[in-house]
């Protein structure tokens, strides 16, 4: 399995997925996954991206595949997170890229360290896909996820993983009428991951805002969103348009949080149509 060795830090894991023509170069597309979750959780987009680019899915660290071996407390901050996903983004474009940058798309809290890349080291990406990415955490869906036990850890620890991620599905990430088999496999997949982990990202989440990078982002960025959705409401929406020079912003049909997995031949058509032309690819076919 692809591994970013470095010394004296975790292993960074990560998945390549590449059904691009073998006679192309064709260019590197980075998804990073959100809060708790892992490269898995991008699969069902992976089949529409994977034909014209050349699809790289880390996983952060302490989570899927990548090290454990850090001090939960002081090695896992927003700014490690920042400088783990700009680490990839080098060595990719370095081993895959001929020293081009890539392209970057963050879904939720991979949104939020994206906007970091973006706004510390620029020259690492060619664009930023926001995938219904927060600007910070609202109180109103702190108190939601807490499910009435004063605080989403204490949610969490009482209830479990697995338990506490298929009640909040049910509420903000996936509409009522969404696949049984989805839903239980999004908690199994979840559950499996580090727990500790988890709960550490829970802290960093609640306490991250992304509005201090926002004025030095000046790299084209495509926001993909829920309508009216509870997490990435109306006023974050403004803060980016307010704050981002080179947004657009594109609504799918849902007031959900997953909208890659509840929509993700439209995410992948969209986010497809920005990269490309950027590119200058052509990614229509017979």
């Amino acid at each position: 399995m692809p591994l970013l060795q470095r010394h004296g830090r975790p292993d960074l894991h990560y998945r390549i997925d590449d059904h691009t023509d073998p006679w192309r170069r064709a260019p590197v597309l980075v998804l990073q996954h959100g809060n708790g979750r892992s490269s898995e959780f991008w699969y069902r987009c992976v089949p529409y991206l994977s034909r014209f680019y050349r699809v790289v899915r880390p996983d952060m660290r302490g989570l899927g595949g990548s090290g454990r071996d850090f001090d939960l407390a002081t090695g896992m901050t927003p700014q490690i997170l920042i400088d783990d996903l700009a680490d990839l983004c080098a060595h990719l474009s370095l081993s895959m890229g001929a020293g081009t940058p890539v392209h970057l798309c963050g879904e939720s809290l991979g949104g939020i360290l994206g906007l970091g890349v973006a706004a510390q080291r620029p020259q690492l990406l060619r664009t930023l896909t926001l995938v219904a990415t927060p600007v910070f955490i609202s109180d109103r869906m702190k108190e939601s996820y807490a499910l009435g036990r004063g605080s989403r850890i204490a949610a969490m620890r009482e209830m479990g993983a697995r338990r506490w991620v298929d009640t909040t599905n049910r509420s903000t990430r996936f509409p009522p009428d969404t696949d049984e088999g989805l839903l239980a496999w999004y908690a199994d997949a979840f559950a499996a991951n580090d727990f500790e982990v988890q709960l550490r990202l829970v802290e960093i989440v609640n306490s991250a805002s992304a509005q201090a990078f926002l004025p030095d982002v000046r790299l084209p960025v495509l926001g993909l969103y829920p309508e009216h959705g509870p997490i990435t409401d109306d006023e974050q929406e403004r803060l980016l348009r307010e704050s981002l020079p080179d947004l657009r912003i594109v609504h799918l049909p849902t007031r959900h949080h997953m909208v890659h997995l509840i929509h993700p031949a439209a995410c992948a058509r969209h986010l497809l149509g920005f990269v490309a032309a950027h590119d200058r690819i052509a990614i229509d076919e017979d």
